[in-house]
């Protein structure tokens, strides 16, 4: 065969598999540079806790004391902005409840109102229109076939559509 007569693929390309899991695509710079910033802060985070406790085992008892004190109003401080920030979020809960019982469920409400009023509406035009129009139609197309069977009313000419050419 000539590669003239050969058929011709006009598919698209397949999309390249995705890469294993143990191999992932080059970093771009700016991951790159978080995660050297990062590995920096955790290095410097470190050495300043070992740094702080040999600074502790080195220092008198009366030193260490005063820091001891002073951690202890830091945690309390720390406890204060916790319990404060559990109010706020006490409030923004009691709002969204609120929300949700005085304003959504009242349109939760009157949309299940207007779904059962179509339903209401649909059952009322299928019984009162489209059924009776099925019906003469039915009643049309059995009166119309008696008459081609009498001989009174000729049959309809088939329409045929027309086959489509070859260049099409």
């Amino acid at each position: 065969m000539d590669k003239e007569n050969l058929p011709t693929n006009n598919l698209p390309a397949p999309a390249p598999l995705p890469a294993p899991a143990g191999e992932s695509k080059s970093m771009t710079p700016e991951q790159r540079k978080t995660i050297i910033i990062a590995v920096i802060a955790g290095i410097v985070l470190l050495a300043l806790i070992i740094g702080g406790l040999v600074f502790l085992f080195t220092t008198s008892l009366d030193n260490v004391s005063r820091i001891r004190d002073v951690f202890i109003i830091f945690m309390a401080l720390i406890s204060l902005l916790m319990g404060f920030t559990l109010v706020i979020l006490m409030v923004q809960i009691a709002r969204l409840i609120n929300l949700l019982q005085n304003e959504i469920k009242p349109i939760l409400d009157s949309t299940n109102e207007t779904v059962s009023h179509l339903r209401g509406t649909t059952a009322f035009l299928g019984d009162n229109l489209v059924e009776p129009v099925i019906k003469l139609n039915e009643y049309m197309a059995g009166f119309t076939q008696l008459l081609q069977v009498i001989g009174l009313a000729k049959k309809p000419k088939k329409t045929t559509t027309p086959k489509p050419t070859e260049g099409e």
